[in-house]
């Protein structure tokens, strides 16, 4: 009897593997007490609700790294900090992969096949992510959900998801950027003034007035002596450009890289209209944040990976470079930092003395950049490559 290979590949087995995958490396984290991330998550929780600064020096007590997220964090985070015992690791990794497949599963336009096969394509990188407890997860999560509700005209939750992101953790205040596709920019923008403010004095739940801009100062303090902590994986980390470590002039780097991007955005504006091309500037914008970023890891690079995707897959031909370019950031991306599947000596070498993962996804998100905004403003608005996917 011939196998249904439509009924192997649907999206609720690659959920449920997903799911398994889940459980099986939060279980295996707890039970050996590696779940650092989630201690760091819920300690720098319990510290902000008794009065202790989890920014300050009282917190290095707890013998853990630095906590950098940003101020409403230890707020939103309070549910997952409070349930007890083991559980807490387990309902926070949960959320996260839930969050992460719903918002491939309500993506626009893509159809079933497509949305099984991102979810099998990045569920390798979310395993180790979640051995890691991250935040990354829902930061791409996020940017694909405000993406789905901006598309249906759901702009006040789109937004209000945007500001979530972007005051808990920097990178989502960049997808502010994709308002300007959708009608009532200056209504939306006054949704994200509005919102963000409220989410910005969610810590005056428990802080008083007066203590909140020192709060948030001290918050950005730490960021700052954050950067030159460790050897991290984006362009400013390349070896044979920068020895490895940033130049005190990366900031100049990363705000005119994005300048450049703005000014392709506008010069592209006939594209706007066009699903295809909204899609993949969010992806270019997607890559921006962690290639140019000042803390990215190796698992940060869901956020990356999730925005190429949603720019490889609504391409009407997907060329055989282009199928080379998926192929080999899921084997040096995705699978490489797997211990599992790749000895950590080749991986290190790769990685580490190559810097082979940071100039794979340069060459990739440049040729997202020409295959989206330069080669169709070369032809002159020739219509954009377009289908239901």
């Amino acid at each position: 009897m011939a196998i249904d290979k439509s009924n192997i590949l649907s999206f609720r087995n690659i959920f449920i593997l997903g799911l398994l995958v889940s459980l099986g490396v939060t279980f295996s984290e707890v039970v050996r007490g590696e779940h650092l991330n989630f201690l760091i998550f819920q300690n720098s929780t319990l510290d902000f609700w008794k009065g202790i600064n989890p920014y300050g020096p009282d917190w290095f007590r707890h013998g853990l790294d630095y906590f950098l997220y940003a101020p409403p964090f230890s707020v939103l985070f309070a549910p997952f900090a409070y349930v007890p015992g083991w559980t807490g690791p387990f309902a926070w990794n949960l959320f996260n992969y839930l969050l992460y497949a719903y918002a491939i599963y309500t993506l626009p336009r893509f159809n079933a096949r497509t949305k099984c096969y991102i979810l099998l394509y990045t569920i390798p990188i979310l395993a180790p992510g979640q051995m890691s407890f991250q935040y990354n997860i829902t930061v791409a999560a996020m940017y694909l959900i405000a993406f789905s509700l901006m598309e249906r005209n759901k702009a006040p939750w789109a937004v209000l998801v945007i500001m979530i992101s972007a005051l808990t953790k920097i990178y989502g205040l960049f997808e502010l950027a994709i308002l300007l596709f959708y009608p009532k920019f200056w209504r939306n923008i006054g949704y994200a003034l509005l919102f963000g403010m409220v989410i910005a004095l969610l810590p005056l739940l428990k802080l008083a007035p007066g203590e909140l801009m020192p709060y948030y100062g001290t918050w950005i303090d730490a960021l700052g002596s954050h950067k030159d902590t460790r050897v991290w994986e984006t362009f400013f980390s390349i070896k044979i450009l920068w020895g490895g470590i940033a130049p005190s002039y990366a900031t100049y780097i990363q705000m005119g890289v994005l300048a450049w991007l703005g000014g392709l955005l506008f010069a592209c504006r006939r594209f706007w209209n066009d699903f295809s091309f909204r899609a993949g500037a969010l992806g270019i914008l997607m890559g921006w944040i962690i290639l140019f970023s000042n803390a990215a890891e190796k698992h940060t690079y869901i956020i990356a990976l999730a925005g190429f995707l949603l720019w490889y897959w609504p391409r009407r031909e997907r060329t055989v470079p282009d199928k080379i370019l998926y192929w080999a950031n899921f084997a040096i991306l995705v699978l490489m930092p797997i211990d599992l599947l790749c000895p950590p000596a080749v991986m290190r070498f790769f990685f580490d003395t190559l810097d082979a993962n940071q100039w794979l996804f340069i060459f990739t998100w440049l040729v997202m950049i020409c295959k989206t905004m330069i080669i169709p403003l070369a032809r002159r608005g020739q219509t954009l490559e377009q289908k239901l996917i």
